[in-house]
C-alpha cells in the first residue's frame, strides 16, 4: 500500500484558499482512484516544524564531536526529536503533494523549515566522489502553487524563486519526478478569478488520476 503524504502551507480555511482548494480536489480524486493508499494531511501551520537555529547548531555540534543525546539539554532532546519525527514521517512516503501560496516572492517560513527538516546527510542525501547523492529512489512529488500574479510564464518568470528551489531540494534528496500546477493571476485578473481556480482544478483531478500508476525518471 502506498502512502501519500499531503503537505499543506497555509493558515487559512480550504474555502477561502486558491491553493488548498486545488489541494483538495486532487487528494478527493486520488483517494477515489486509490481507495487503499494511505494519505496523510501534515499541516506545516499546525505541526510541530522546528527551524534551524542557534539551539539546534550548538546541539548538531556536540552530537558530532561524541556528546551523547542524553546529555543535550531539554530542549535540544525536544527539538530534534521533532525534526527527526518529521524527517521520518518524510522518508515513510511513497508520493508527495505541496501545497503552498507564494508571499512576497517566497515561500511561508514553515516551508523552508520543513525542507531543513528533511535534508539531512546519511538519511536522505549522502557525500560521494562526485557530490552529493540523494537516497530517496522511486518516489514522486507535486507541487501546487498559488500566486495572484502569473509566475509560470510571462514577464516575471524570473522572479518565481518558489518551484524551482522545492523541485531542486526534492531532487537533491532523489526525487526527480516532480510536477507543478499552477494556480495563478487572482489578483491581477480578479475578474477571472474563479475560472482560473475551476480550471486548475480540473487539472488537478486530471492529474490525480494516473499519478500512482506512472513514474517519470528525469
Amino acid at each position: 500500500m502506498k502512502k501519500l503524504l499531503y503537505i499543506t502551507a497555509n493558515p487559512n480555511a480550504v474555502e477561502n484558499s486558491f491553493g488548498l482548494s486545488v489541494g483538495e480536489a486532487f487528494i478527493e480524486e486520488y483517494k477515489r482512484v486509490n481507495p487503499t493508499h494511505e494519505v496523510v494531511h501534515f499541516d506545516l501551520f499546525k505541526e510541530n516544524v522546528p527551524a534551524i537555529d542557534g539551539n539546534v547548531l550548538d546541539a548538531w555540534g556536540k552530537l558530532g564531536s561524541g556528546v551523547d543525546f542524553a546529555e543535550l539539554s531539554a530542549e535540544q532532546q525536544q527539538t530534534l526529536a521533532a525534526m527527526n519525527k518529521n524527517l521520518e514521517l518524510f522518508m515513510g512516503a511513497d508520493e508527495y503533494v505541496f501545497v503552498t501560496p507564494m508571499w512576497n516572492l517566497s515561500f511561508p517560513s514553515v516551508v523552508k523549515n520543513f525542507i531543513d527538516n528533511f535534508t539531512i546527510a546519511g538519511k536522505t542525501f549522502k557525500y560521494s566522489e562526485n557530490g552529493p547523492m540523494g537516497l530517496l529512489e522511486n518516489k514522486k512529488a507535486l507541487h501546487i502553487q498559488a500566486s495572484g500574479s502569473v509566475f509560470s510564464h510571462g514577464p516575471i518568470t524570473a522572479m518565481n524563486f518558489n518551484s524551482p528551489y522545492l523541485k531542486t531540494m526534492l531532487n537533491f534528496v532523489g526525487i526527480t519526478d516532480v510536477s507543478n500546477i499552477f494556480v495563478e493571476g487572482m489578483a491581477a485578473m480578479a475578474d477571472q478569478a474563479q475560472e482560473i481556480k475551476a480550471k486548475a482544478i480540473a487539472e488537478a483531478k486530471e492529474l490525480a488520476v494516473n499519478f500512482s500508476k506512472e513514474l517519470v525518471m528525469n
